[in-house]
C-alpha cells in the first residue's frame, strides 16, 4: 500500500489553491468553556460550493489525460462531492454527468445543477447511486470521478488537514467527520507528515458506523442497515483505501449519537454563529459528549467540512 506523502500535498495544492479558499482555524472560547480543552476550529463550511468536497475533484483533473476529459465526467454522490465536481468541472471545461440518490437535499440538487453538470436522480441512498453511475458510465464511455476512493482526490482533499496545521502547528487532537474516509485519510496523512505525534480520531453517526464496523472486523465490512440519511456521514461500504490509511494513520473512530448532532447543529448555529451542515456538527457533539479522552487544556481542532445545510424548513417562517 503506496500511502501519500508530504510531496503529494504540496504538489495537489499548486493545482488547488488558485480556485479555493483558504479557509481560517478560529478559536472558540464558547466550546472551550464548554469542554475544558482549547479547541479551534478549521471552518471549511466558508468554502467555495460549501465545502471541502471542491478541492479533491480539482487535483484529479488537474491530473486527468486530455482523452479522458474529453469524454467527460461522472460520479455518484448524495450532495456536496455532486457540487465539487460540477464546479471543478466547470473550471476546467469539461461536461459532468452527477447521479445522485433520492436522499439528496433539493438545494443541493439545484447547485449541482447551477454549475453545469446534468443531474441523474437514482436510488434510496449513495450506494444505490454509485451502482447507476458505473452502469452509465459504461454505456456512455465517461471517466469516473470517486468520491473518495481515490488517492490523487484524498491528496486535495487533505490539504484541510494540512492548512490547519500549519496554522495551528500546537495541535494535540485533531477530530474529523467520516463517511466514506476520504477527508480524514487525506488529514490524517497530511497533518502527521508534518507532525506525527497529532492524535487523528475519527467521528461516526452511530447507527452507521462503517468504518468502525469495518476496523473492527479488520476488513472492510459492508453495513447491514443503518440510520438517518445525513449527508457526508453514511456510507453502506468505505472504501478499499481509505480503510488501509484510517488503520495505519487515525488513533480512534468514535461514535456520535445523531439527535446529539442535530442539537450540535443548533448550538453552532446559536453560540458560534455559524451554519454547519449535521456532518460537519460531528466532530464538535464528539467532544461535547466527552468522547475524546485527553487532558484539560489539549489543543483540540475540530473539522467543521461543510455548510451546506438543508434551510427549506426555516422557510414561512419569518413573521410568524
Amino acid at each position: 500500500m503506496a500511502f501519500l506523502t508530504l510531496r503529494d500535498f504540496q504538489a495537489a495544492r499548486k493545482h488547488i489553491e488558485p480556485h479555493v479558499h483558504r479557509t481560517p482555524t478560529i478559536g472558540s472560547e464558547t466550546l472551550s468553556r464548554m469542554t475544558g480543552f482549547d479547541v479551534v476550529l478549521k471552518a471549511e463550511l466558508l468554502q467555495k460550493a460549501g465545502s471541502y468536497k471542491v478541492r479533491g475533484p480539482l487535483n484529479v483533473l488537474a491530473n486527468m489525460s486530455e482523452e479522458a476529459k474529453a469524454r467527460g465526467l461522472i460520479t455518484s454522490s448524495a450532495g456536496n462531492h455532486a457540487q465539487g465536481v460540477a464546479r471543478a468541472a466547470r473550471i476546467h471545461g469539461v461536461p459532468a454527468v452527477v447521479v445522485m440518490s433520492k436522499a439528496a437535499k433539493p438545494a443541493k440538487i439545484e447547485a449541482t445543477r447551477d454549475y453545469g453538470a446534468e443531474v441523474v436522480i437514482h436510488g434510496e441512498v449513495w450506494d444505490d447511486a454509485y451502482a447507476r453511475s458505473l452502469e452509465i458510465m459504461k454505456e456512455r464511455n465517461l471517466t469516473y470521478v470517486h468520491p473518495f476512493d481515490d488517492p490523487q482526490l484524498i491528496a486535495g482533499q487533505g490539504l484541510v488537514g494540512l492548512e490547519m496545521i500549519e496554522d495551528v502547528p500546537d495541535l494535540d487532537v485533531v477530530v474529523v467527520p467520516i463517511g466514506g474516509g476520504g477527508l480524514i485519510a487525506g488529514c490524517a496523512m497530511a497533518i502527521k507528515a508534518i507532525k506525527p505525534d497529532v492524535r487523528i480520531i475519527g467521528v461516526e453517526a452511530k447507527q452507521s458506523p462503517a468504518m468502525r464496523r469495518s476496523l473492527d472486523a479488520g476488513q472492510v465490512t459492508p453495513l447491514d442497515s443503518f440510520g438517518p440519511m445525513i449527508d457526508g456521514l453514511v456510507v453502506k461500504r468505505v472504501g478499499d483505501y481509505t480503510f488501509d490509511v484510517v488503520r495505519e494513520f487515525v488513533d480512534d473512530v468514535v461514535l456520535v449519537d445523531e439527535e446529539r448532532i442535530f442539537e450540535t447543529v443548533i448550538l453552532i448555529m446559536e453560540r458560534l454563529k455559524l451554519v454547519p451542515e449535521a456532518a460537519a456538527a460531528a466532530p464538535v457533539a464528539a467532544i461535547l459528549d466527552g468522547l475524546i479522552e485527553a487532558a484539560p487544556g489539549t489543543k483540540v481542532g475540530c473539522i467543521l467540512s461543510g455548510g451546506n445545510l438543508d434551510l427549506s424548513a426555516l422557510k414561512g417562517m419569518a413573521w410568524n
